[in-house]
């Protein structure tokens, strides 16, 4: 079954075209992705398995326009992988939220795709561009089947206890005000495969998992389930990140829009788009150019990647407690399974807490590979994550499952 997953952002479009021929045998074909749609300098990349890489500039008004030229890319007589758009099986979708509707993937159905719009306000910047790479789908194959794979889902099995907020309860009743996390699709792949490489059982282990990129998130999971996720309501939550703040005295917010006279939308930007490592260091939101500024003697870069590792250290220790322990700390994510010195900076003085981190296999890995020392009590492991392999993987088992 060759599947295309899609993840569609407000202004791009990430493609991979996977041939599955079960859960454990797939193959890459080909991904690739579209920036800068609505403008006319749009940039699109493809990289085929076994052919050379192809960039090119062009308009590309919108998300339909976009898929149409992913779609012919990848059918073209040189740069392509397939010769006809009649071997795209199935499509499939990340989609980022699905509120309380989902607690697993799905087959796109008119309901799936209602309640995917029901959470718009939930996730503006990312469910109506999900939403528009479903029905670009529909109009451009309207034959093929389409699944909804959810950065929520995997949450949905926190307690109710770890997952509201202590404000009154009515706003979760009227509004479904409540901690939904996100990162669940990466998440859950990593501990999976992080269980595989210890030899554990994921449904009797206890795994903590930190997804370290622009955006950062860290997960327990307990019995091969989600148990607390730092990540809230919104993504802003939890951890320092490039540009969201983390975890916040919410007082805090308050009274720099009093002080600052600021609007709502403006106090959001603050805290999504102008704070955390870019904030502090005044450099950027990249870790690569903070660390390099860090290393050049800039001090406020230097404190933002101590307050980086600080607050990632925080949300392991405490899903340590809340776990009653763990099996493994498990590393993904661009700066997870890139930067060895925040895993060495996370896991410095956890000894107390079963941790024997391993420096030497620590430093300059970049692939699968367990870091910690063959007595670690809690073992550590960098783990590369791939979103859209799941992805691909959900639809071949969702179809796979579907009556004739």
């Amino acid at each position: 079954m060759k599947i295309l997953v899609l993840n569609c952002g407000s202004s791009s479009i990430k493609y991979q075209l996977i041939q599955v021929k079960s859960k454990s045998e797939t193959k890459l074909m080909a991904k690739g992705q579209i920036e800068r749609i609505g403008l006319t300098d749009s940039v699109l990349t493809h990289k085929p398995a076994d052919k050379p890489k192809l960039a090119f500039v062009q308009s590309v008004p919108d998300h339909s326009v976009g898929i149409n030229i992913i779609l012919s890319t990848l059918t073209d007589a040189n740069h392509g992988v397939i010769e006809s758009l009649n071997e795209i099986a199935a499509a499939g979708h990340r989609v980022a939220h699905g509120g309380e509707y989902f607690k697993d993937s799905a087959i796109v159905t008119p309901l799936v795709k209602q309640q995917i719009e029901n959470c718009f306000e939930l996730a503006p910047l990312h469910n109506p561009a999900n939403l528009k790479g479903i029905l670009s789908i529909e109009k451009l194959l309207p034959t093929i089947p389409q699944v909804a794979v959810f950065d929520t889902s995997f949450h949905q099995t926190m307690p109710m206890e770890t997952y509201l907020y202590a404000i009154p309860y009515k706003y979760y009743e009227e509004f479904r005000i409540r901690r939904y996390g996100f990162h669940g699709t990466s998440h859950k792949f990593v501990a999976q495969k992080a269980c595989d490489m210890l030899g554990l059982e994921f449904e009797k282990s206890k795994i903590i998992t930190c997804h370290i990129g622009n955006g950062a998130s860290v997960t327990a999971i307990k019995d091969g389930k989600s148990f607390d996720t730092s990540m809230g309501f919104t993504p802003v939550d939890g951890l320092m990140m490039g540009t969201r703040c983390g975890a916040i005295d919410s007082g805090v917010v308050l009274y720099i829009m009093d002080k600052e006279g600021l609007t709502t939308q403006k106090a959001n930007d603050l805290i999504n788009k102008q704070s955390g490592l870019l904030g502090i260091s005044g450099v950027s939101s990249d870790m690569r150019d903070v660390k390099g500024a860090a290393a050049n003697g800039n001090e406020k870069a230097q404190l933002a990647l101590r307050m980086f590792i600080a607050r990632l250290k925080r949300f392991i220790g405490s899903y340590m407690a809340e776990l009653e322990g763990a099996d493994a700390i498990v590393f993904t994510g661009g700066i997870g399974e890139n930067e060895d010195f925040i895993r060495k900076g996370a896991c410095e003085g956890l000894e107390f807490m079963g941790v024997d981190f391993d420096n030497q296999a620590n430093d300059g890995m970049r692939e699968d590979a367990v870091i910690s020392k063959p007595n670690s009590r809690v073992k550590v492991v960098v783990a590369c994550t791939d979103e859209e392999l799941v992805i691909a993987q959900d639809t071949f088992r969702l179809l796979r499952k579907r009556p004739e």
